[in-house]
């Protein structure tokens, strides 16, 4: 059987579908999958192995310029490769009209996805012609897991997510010595509101330094360069990563005793890779969206800065 995925992002929904997979794979003999996701996160779906091919697309970067991806031709390649094989299905884990919905009726196959009640984007559910009722109230892992039991016929089996990501596909050298005694900041998020306080991070790498940690500080944009090069200079023992893609991140993870991430999708990564994991949550419900893995400690308050870096050291 050859299926399509359609969960195109953001970084954490896409780590999310990777349990999904594993259950299919476990459970429905001679499966390939296919993935149609954003291009910035293209790396992921190539970590599990039943990933035959990765369709990259690039909705956010064609918003911008509509015309230019028009007239260069990346929109008709694209369409030419989820065009290009016949699918027994198409499972669409985003639920969303315009950025998956229509996607499921341009390729070839069967659409599946959640129907009107279950889907976020209740048009969604039209382009599909088998839909399924799924719980909002479940976790998102939980909900794509189900999702894809219903849409292949299986029942959900009784055992932990596992996101069976192949170390080796990401360049692990599994000889390699991969815990140190070092932690990693992951600081920066998608909306301000998300953000802990700067000053508790500046607190925090105070303690985690002076008890000997080396603190890694990556980022992703130039206002998070700013921060962690003004969270550095707190101690010698502090390293601003240089910009990694997701593999060399990944890499980095592996090697540390601890990721301390807000709510952002490095933090699933982390999780998905079984580092132990500390994700600070403000506004977001954990419950539904948090992080899932072997060893995930979760902070969640209305106000980011009533968690502590007391609250976070004893954590570690």
């Amino acid at each position: 059987m050859k299926i399509l995925l359609i969960k195109t992002s953001s970084l954490g929904d896409v780590v999310h579908a990777l349990p999904a997979l594993t259950d299919a794979a476990w459970l429905v003999p001679n499966l390939s999958c296919d993935w149609v996701v954003e291009e910035n996160f293209a790396e992921i779906p190539k970590w599990h192995p039943i990933v035959n091919k990765v369709i990259p697309i690039a909705l956010r970067r064609w918003r911008k310029a509509p015309l230019k991806a028009l007239f260069s031709g990346e929109i008709r390649k694209f369409w030419k490769n989820l065009r290009a094989e016949k699918y027994d299905l198409i499972i669409d884990a985003q639920g969303l009209f315009f950025k998956s919905g229509l996607l499921s009726l341009i390729a070839h196959g069967k659409g599946c996805g959640y129907d009107w009640d279950s889907a976020r984007d209740k048009f969604a559910s039209l382009c599909y012609r088998h839909k399924f009722i799924i719980s909002k109230e479940e976790h998102a892992i939980s909900r794509i897991r189900e999702l894809f039991a219903q849409s292949l016929g299986y029942k959900i089996p009784k055992r932990e997510a596992s996101y069976a990501i192949d170390l080796a596909r990401i360049g692990v050298d599994l000889k390699d010595n991969w815990h140190g005694k070092n932690l990693v900041f992951v600081h920066g998020t998608s909306r301000d509101d998300k953000c802990w306080s700067e000053e508790y991070w500046l607190e925090l790498t105070r303690i985690a330094t002076q008890a000997g940690f080396l603190v890694k500080i990556p980022w992703g944009s130039k206002a998070e360069l700013e921060r962690a090069e003004r969270i550095a200079p707190t101690s010698q023992n502090v390293e601003v990563l240089p910009k990694l893609n997701l593999s060399q991140l990944a890499q980095v993870f592996l090697k540390a005793t601890a990721v301390i991430a807000v709510d952002t999708g490095l933090g699933h990564l982390s999780a998905a890779l079984g580092i132990p994991t500390i994700s600070l949550y403000g506004t977001t419900d954990p419950k539904l969206i948090g992080t899932v893995g072997k060893c995930v400690i979760h902070f969640a308050k209305p106000n980011l800065d009533e968690i502590s870096p007391n609250d976070v050291w004893g954590a570690i």
